[in-house]
């Protein structure tokens, strides 16, 4: 009886050691982290094979994409270029001041001299009745006529740009220089800046909604093309399912097909938009010489570049999202 207790003794001792040792043999977060990261570096490998064996149907899917895309990015190009065209314009309204012909020119030098003191004039700028009539000869080409006339009938005017763009000062302004005994004409040049301003107002709405639109398109597109391959692949979805696979398992690649069919058609809308920049900006920079213009069409940057095709990728990644939460689900083996 003595003989057996040392036995039972070594049993008891022994029994924790081999729990403590299957304890640590456990998987760990990291384990989980880097087999999680292998299976999306795996389906992301699957999808984009998948996506290069059936090159021509890839393909004209990329292309519809890339072609609504190509749209509204080629309009943001083009607002972005006529607002670099329009930006050597003065933005601010101008004030024609035109003189009394029967004023001084020392009264005219006082004159100038206080709206160059006004804080809300920010510059003065004379014009001469000779310079004026120079001016007009040049442009119209009528200096014959104008030879004969036995005076200038051009007064001295004083074109101010205002240090403000509010509409309440501006008109204080004007009609404080009416009010004036040298003035004759007082002009408020301000409504071509309004309406500048309004129309690149609507064309920004536009190009949002216009934008809107087509990406909605563009999910609907990758939507309809993964639920193709969600009904093609209907029996291996059933045996991996059958098997264990969750939900989450088996959407994985479809969610790297939409992504691969979002990146592909972004490079292929931002490649097209180049290629249309470069067609025009030949007549263009011709068009702007013949206006003594240094205007040129600008691309686009890296930085537009990028939310671009990142874009894309976005709702190509979307659009599968959409697709396999609807279908996946519904895949179950019986």
């Amino acid at each position: 009886m003595n003989h057996n207790r040392p036995e039972t003794s070594r049993r008891e001792t022994a029994e924790p050691k081999l729990r403590s040792g299957a304890s640590t043999a456990g998987i760990t977060a990291n384990d989980r982290l880097r087999g999680w990261l292998l299976h999306h570096r795996e389906m992301a490998a699957e999808a984009w094979r998948r996506f290069m064996a059936a090159p021509l149907s890839s393909a004209m899917t990329s292309l519809v994409i890339a072609i609504a895309l190509a749209l509204p990015a080629a309009l943001y190009v083009g607002l972005a270029n006529f607002q670099q065209a329009v930006a050597g314009w003065d933005g601010q309204p101008q004030i024609s001041v035109f003189m009394d012909k029967r004023a001084r020119p020392q009264a005219l030098q006082q004159f100038a001299g206080k709206l160059e003191a006004d804080p809300l004039v920010a510059e003065v700028q004379e014009v001469t009745p000779e310079q004026a009539l120079a001016e007009f000869e040049a442009q119209s080409g009528f200096g014959d006529v104008l030879d004969g006339l036995q005076e200038n009938p051009l007064p001295t005017v004083f074109l101010l740009r205002p240090a403000s763009a509010n509409q309440a000062e501006l008109e204080t302004l004007a009609q404080r220089l009416r009010d004036s005994a040298l003035t004759d004409s007082v002009v408020l040049d301000v409504a071509w800046v309004q309406r500048l301003a309004q129309l690149t107002a609507l064309a920004q709405r536009l190009l949002l909604g216009f934008a809107a639109l087509l990406a909605v398109g563009v999910v609907l597109v990758v939507v309809n093309t993964i639920r193709l391959h969600i009904e093609s692949r209907r029996d291996e979805i059933l045996v991996v399912k059958l098997v264990g696979a969750t939900n989450a398992f088996v959407r994985r690649p479809f969610l790297y097909s939409g992504f691969w069919y979002g990146l592909t058609g972004g490079l292929v809308a931002w490649g097209l938009v180049m290629l249309g920049l470069a067609l025009l900006s030949g007549p263009a920079q011709d068009l702007a010489q013949s206006y003594q213009s240094s205007f040129e069409l600008r691309g686009m940057g890296v930085t537009t570049m990028l939310l671009l095709v990142g874009g894309a990728a976005i709702l190509g990644l979307l659009g599968a999202w959409v697709a396999v939460m609807r279908h996946i689900s519904g895949i179950e083996p019986r």
